[in-house]
């Protein structure tokens, strides 16, 4: 897979910006990627060292629309931890 199939777009609420601030970021990754995938698609997009990464299943939400009743799609959540030594990730310098 190619880096960019692996990470889809990253997390960006209040609990996850608190994270930033340790050099944890959160991203919404592909159902199918592994721990080491997922560490390789981050160093390469955002030129990183990546310390650890920890992923979490969502299950979708039940949601009622009228009479009819479905559930929201399952996802996949990627913490992803940085070395001490590395440079933080541009993209969520400005959330903060």
């Amino acid at each position: 897979m190619i880096a960019h199939d692996i990470i889809i777009r990253p997390i960006i609420t209040e609990k996850s910006m608190m994270g930033a601030v340790d050099k944890k970021y959160t991203f919404e990754v592909a159902k199918t990627a592994n721990k080491i995938e997922i560490a390789k698609a981050c160093e390469e997009i955002f030129g990183v060292k990546v310390a650890k990464v920890n992923t979490v299943n969502v299950r979708g939400q039940y949601r009622r629309q009228r009479y009819k009743g479905g559930y929201t799609r399952s996802w996949k959540k990627a913490i992803v931890t940085l070395t001490p030594d590395s440079k933080n990730i541009e993209f969520f310098e400005g959330m903060m």
